[in-house]
Parts: structure tokens; sequence; C-alpha cells
């Protein structure tokens, strides 16, 4: 949910008796401090950070050069300059500052995506007396993840918006639907294991639980509340016939991720093997995206979602928990 939340859906979630939680991929440690002020403030419920944990790539010129000729003609469309490309990526790997920030807010629940960081820091959140969770897409990634001492594993379905959280091995034919996934997960580990991907509504929960999820993790259904950031040509998109169309990419930010089909991933996707590796890719389309925005076009924009969007709903957060929970 990185981009299309901060802290006020994660106090209404938490408010509402769900485990809110709050994405801190794109944060700077300043903005992080100043959302859990804020969090503090508003709520004593637990609260989930949220944190990736990729390996960045060495950047590769030729690589690099190749993916900005890619976007050449969509530059000259839209009158920018091509050489004036930002390269700093927008997304950091947990790190040391991010550590301490843990330790001094002492969060109920840390979760990952793409593994886990390395045991020096994985320790310092541990001994902030934070509960552990990490996703995985397969049963491999399950087992490497309870090996390394999680507190429960999050079984991310084919299904979920934005990024998938696979880490050992890069190929997607390994990636399959969340009620094909969960019970293998289930069957296979000891710790409860939480069900993500495609659970929209009130039944998508009851049928997790019955699989023998201990709890699912719902992402996509909030984007139409008031309470997220969700942009004005994303929110368009999910209400638009556009939404009933998904599909797997890696043309924002060059690792696969699910997302509405717009023009981007249809005309240099989905799938690339020109893109950069992960975060490298995005800093490219980020000016286009800017440009297109301001005209009210998400031809350019990241536009993640899951394949149910049906639960999306212009409702209060709070709402929406109670109705997951199946208590309104």
């Amino acid at each position: 949910m990185a981009g299309v939340q901060d802290s006020a859906l994660a106090i209404a979630v938490s408010n509402a008796g769900g485990l809110g939680s709050l994405p801190c991929a794109m944060l700077t440690a300043d903005t992080l401090q100043r959302e859990l002020e804020t969090i503090r403030a508003r709520t004593s419920r637990p609260i989930n950070l949220n944190f990736f944990c990729h390996v960045m790539p060495e950047p590769d010129a030729e690589r690099e050069s190749a993916w900005r000729k890619r976007f050449a003609d969509y530059y000259a469309e839209f009158g920018l300059d091509i050489a004036a490309i930002p390269t700093a990526p927008a997304r950091q790997p947990f790190g040391a500052e991010m550590a301490e920030i843990v330790g001094e807010f002492k969060p109920a629940v840390v979760s990952f995506h793409f593994g886990l960081p390395p045991d020096d820091l994985l320790e310092l959140v541990r001994s902030a007396g934070a509960r552990i969770l990490s996703s995985a897409t397969t049963v491999e990634e399950a087992l490497w993840l309870e090996a390394r001492g999680v507190d429960a594993v999050i079984a991310q379905g084919l299904e979920a918006g934005g990024h998938r959280g696979m880490f050992l091995n890069e190929d997607i034919i390994t990636q399959v639907g969340t009620f094909v996934l969960l019970p293998q997960i289930v069957d296979a580990v000891k710790v409860p294991v939480i069900a993500a991907g495609g659970i929209a509504d009130a039944r998508g929960v009851k049928a997790a639980l019955a699989l023998g999820a201990a709890a699912v993790q719902v992402g996509t259904a909030y984007l139409l509340c008031p309470e997220a950031t969700t942009s004005a040509v994303h929110r368009a998109a999910l209400k638009s016939e556009a939404a009933k169309n998904t599909a797997l990419t890696n043309v924002f930010t060059g690792r696969p991720a699910r997302g509405i089909v717009n023009r981007m991933v249809r005309e240099l996707g989905p799938m690339s093997d020109c893109a950069p590796r992960f975060p490298l890719a995005a800093s490219v389309s980020a000016p286009l995206r800017t440009k297109a925005e301001s005209r009210g076009s998400g031809d350019f924009s990241p536009l993640w979602a899951g394949q149910n969007v049906s639960g999306c709903r212009e409702i209060p957060a709070a709402e929406l928990t109670r109705q997951l929970a199946g208590r309104s």
C-alpha cells in the first residue's frame, strides 16, 4: 500500500478492531517519525509497520541506457527532457536507521516484503518486542521464513495487488492463487498463516479462515476509502471497466507487481526483459506519470490493484473493516 495510504488509514483500521498497517517503504526517516507521532496521538491500538527488505542492485549503465531509449518517444510526446531524469530510487530497503526508529516506537508488529533483512537488523526488531511477519508466495518461501523465526507467514496469492513478495526465485510460473497456496502453507508450517490476495468481503474472509488461515490481509478493498491517499486518476481507474483487467508487470519498478492495465503496461510489457532491476526502473517513468496525471491521465501511473476490486467502496475505513469482519 506504499504510495496510496499514510497513517490515517492505519489508524482508522486499528481503531475499528483490525490491525492497521503503515507502509514505510517509500518514507524517509523524518517522515516516518512524524507519522508515528500522529499514530501515538490518535490510537492506542496495535499497529503494524511494513518495510521492504530487497537488496539494492548495482547500477547497470548499459541496461539503464537501453531502458531510457524505450521511453524517448514518450518524452518527446510530452515535451520533457529525457536527460534530466532523476536517478535516485524511490524505495529503500530496511536499514539501521529504520531499525533504530522501530526500537524507539516499539510497534506491536513489523512485517517485511521480499524476505527478511539481515540477522543483525532482525534481532533489533525482535528486541523491540515486535511480532515479525513476512510474505511468502510459495511453500518453499514459507519454510524459509519459518526457519528464521518469523511469528507468522503471510501467504500472498497471485491475485494480490502491488508487488509480489517473491524472493527465493524470480520465476512467475511458481506463483499460484491464494486458495491454492494457503492450505499448502498451512500444512507445511507450524506458525500461524495470514491469507492475502483477492479477499474483498466477509465471504472471502470466512473462506480463508475455513482453509486454515489465522487472519486475512486486505489491501485493494481499501483503495477508495476517504482515508486512503489514492490519487484521483487511480480512483477513477478503480471505478472504471478497466479495473476488470489487471496484470503482473515489471515496467514501473523492475519487479513483478499487479496493477490495472494501462497504456504503459500494454506498450512496454506487461513483463519487459529490458527493465532495470528493482527499484531502479522507476525513475524513468516518474516524470511522465507526473505530467500525464496533471492532465487527468493514468497512462503512466502504477495503478496497483488486485484481481478482485469488487470490495472497493467509497465508505469509511472503519465501516469497511467491520464489514470484512462480519460485524455490520
